[in-house]
């Protein structure tokens, strides 16, 4: 039987909390671990627990993304971060809303649970880029978050071409020059397992920005 969805997840050394992932995935979800150059190994653990593994050798957010969704066979896929900060349980809300009024990509607006779960300097990067997007796109979006879905094929169609860690953002803009209804649902975020690349530093959090605020800047409406 076809899944309901292809789960994409971006992995650098996360071999502590894919068991955790993996054995939350709902039934007829297929994950697609996309291993981005991982040195723990990461890739082992995603087989052993049942995942399709796909290796990106090129590190960096989006070319984890992009291979993830060029790998995947469902016409929906999802994409959240394989750090144990989301729960896949979560993921048929987010699918199931893509068949309400229209919308065609919806996103998980990251709600913290717990001490650690969203650090203050990384919430505070999320918002101002949330506010940058906003003033230049005409959207009310609060949250550039890493779960989200959308259908494969409309995403291929948006030909999106970051590698790093201006995809989310791209993928949103692009989206809104598209035309698209985009949704917002609520998802609880935990805190994560294992040390963290992005969120969990400051530096992480700012060559995050930067690569975002490039691509806010570099794509043409």
């Amino acid at each position: 039987m076809s899944p309901t969805a292809d789960v994409i997840l971006p992995c650098l050394n996360e071999a502590e909390a894919l068991p955790w992932v993996l054995s939350r995935m709902p039934e007829g979800f297929r994950p697609i671990v996309v291993d981005n150059a991982s040195t723990d190994g990461s890739a082992g653990v995603a087989l052993r627990h049942g995942a399709h593994v796909v290796d990106a050798p090129n590190r960096g957010f989006g070319a984890a993304c992009h291979a993830g969704v060029l790998a995947a066979k469902a016409d929906v896929v999802c994409v959240m971060d394989a750090d144990a900060s989301l729960d896949p349980a979560e993921l048929p809300r987010l699918v199931e809303a893509l068949g309400d009024a229209g919308a065609a990509l919806v996103l998980g607006r990251r709600r913290p649970t717990g001490r650690g779960a969203w650090p203050l300097h990384a919430r505070l990067g999320n918002a101002v880029l949330a506010r940058s997007l906003n003033r230049r796109a005409g959207t009310a979006l609060h949250d550039l978050g890493p779960m989200r879905a959308v259908h494969r094929k409309d995403l291929l169609a948006l030909e999106l071409t970051d590698r790093r860690f201006g995809y989310p953002l791209e993928m949103v803009m692009r989206a809104v020059d598209a035309g698209w209804r985009i949704t917002e649902i609520d998802v609880a975020y935990r805190p994560r397992q294992g040390r963290s690349k992005v969120t969990g530093t400051v530096g992480g959090t700012l060559r995050a920005v930067r690569d975002m605020r490039r691509v806010l800047a570099g794509v043409a409406r």
